[in-house]
């Protein structure tokens, strides 16, 4: 069995770490929001996603289950984002933060394709084959780079909204702005042509984890509300997920070993 990579203990830790936080508040954690109010059975759905994050980033850390855990994770968010996030590119097509917002989920969809896929691999007759191999990856990248694409698109289209984000003590508040949508977009052109994919993953990853701790970091450090909480959360989970992705471009180490 294969031994868990840097990138999938940590996205692992992640999804442990979101499953506590769904358990003590109670609530569904932000990477499972927006749900109505008036959703059926609303308290129990959100302890068994909170259940659900906890078993799988557990599951992902032993070599027994990881293959198992990657399938459920990966099964559970794209129905989830089928039901709660897609139905708002029907309703509001021409509104770009719901595809900022359907990105987010779909970051962690490509993560727990990537690791199901390889994972997959050691098993003799894996279920689901067509997401593995080299196709299952290949689309996993695929839909990681067009939630590049509504990221760096909304750095544009919410300029009002990102510019004060940037930390007080960088100049030129509105140029980071437009810098960063731009990296985003340069990213996804990177990766779905094939030019210097690799990097772009990584610097991709690179970008959101500076904004999780140059921006959440410190408004959560300030005193952030529960809506700086919820940021800092789905922004970490952004970057565990891209740093999944960018190392699914690195070659399988010497000797390695189903």
């Amino acid at each position: 069995m294969r031994a868990a990579s840097v990138s999938q203990a940590v996205f692992a830790a992640t999804l442990i770490a979101i499953g506590m936080f769904g358990l003590v508040r109670g609530d569904f954690a932000p990477i499972w929001q927006p749900v109505p109010r008036d959703f059926l059975v609303r308290d129990l759905v959100a302890y068994c996603t909170a259940l659900m994050s906890l078993g799988t980033g557990a599951g992902l850390l032993w070599p027994r289950t990881a293959a198992l855990a990657a399938r459920v994770l990966l099964a559970v968010l794209v129905a989830w984002t089928l039901l709660f996030r897609a139905r708002f590119i029907v309703l509001q097509p021409l509104v770009e933060g719901t595809y900022q917002s359907l990105g987010e989920n779909v970051v962690l969809i490509a993560a727990a394709w990537l690791l199901y896929a390889r994972l997959a691999a050691a098993e003799a007759r894996p279920r689901f084959g067509f997401a593995t191999g080299a196709g299952g990856v290949r689309i996993a990248r695929v839909l990681y780079a067009l939630a590049m694409i509504a990221f760096g698109l909304s750095h544009f289209f919410y300029l009002n909204q990102t510019t004060p984000l940037v930390p007080g003590w960088l100049p030129w508040h509105a140029g980071w702005a437009y810098f960063t949508g731009a990296a985003y977009l340069a990213a996804a052109a990177a990766m779905l042509s094939g030019l210097c994919a690799p990097l772009a993953a990584a610097l991709a990853a690179l970008q959101m984890g500076l904004f999780t701790l140059l921006v959440w970091v410190p408004i959560v450090a300030a005193g952030g509300d529960a809506s700086s909480w919820s940021e800092l959360v789905v922004s970490w989970a952004l970057t565990a997920g891209g740093w999944v992705v960018a190392d699914s471009y690195r070659p399988p180490r010497p000797g390695a070993r189903a």
